[in-house]
């Protein structure tokens, strides 16, 4: 067995995690959407959203965060690139 290459490992860790981050919030809100769908409470005047969707945007918001974390900002990587594009300049 070859030895593991210690950043791949990180990258593929951040974006199994966020996977599973993914899916518990689609499960989770498709459940609590339903719940609100059966209890019968419509639209309301006086709400001016639906509860479900409160959830929905403040998790979203990690949720987010999280992506950007897992396959946007490599910071190993980035710090890796920004030295040798100084070591380059020299």
């Amino acid at each position: 067995m070859e030895p593991k290459d210690e950043i791949l490992w990180e990258i593929a860790r951040k974006r199994v995690g966020f996977k599973k981050h993914l899916l518990s919030y689609i499960i989770i809100n498709c459940f609590l959407w339903t719940v609100w769908f059966a209890s019968g409470r419509e639209y309301d005047q006086q709400d001016f959203f639906p509860w479900p969707l409160w959830v929905m945007l403040s998790w979203g918001i990690g949720l987010t965060f999280n992506f950007f974390n897992a396959y946007v900002f490599n910071t190993r990587n980035a710090i890796e690139d920004e030295y040798n594009k100084i070591k380059n300049q020299q």
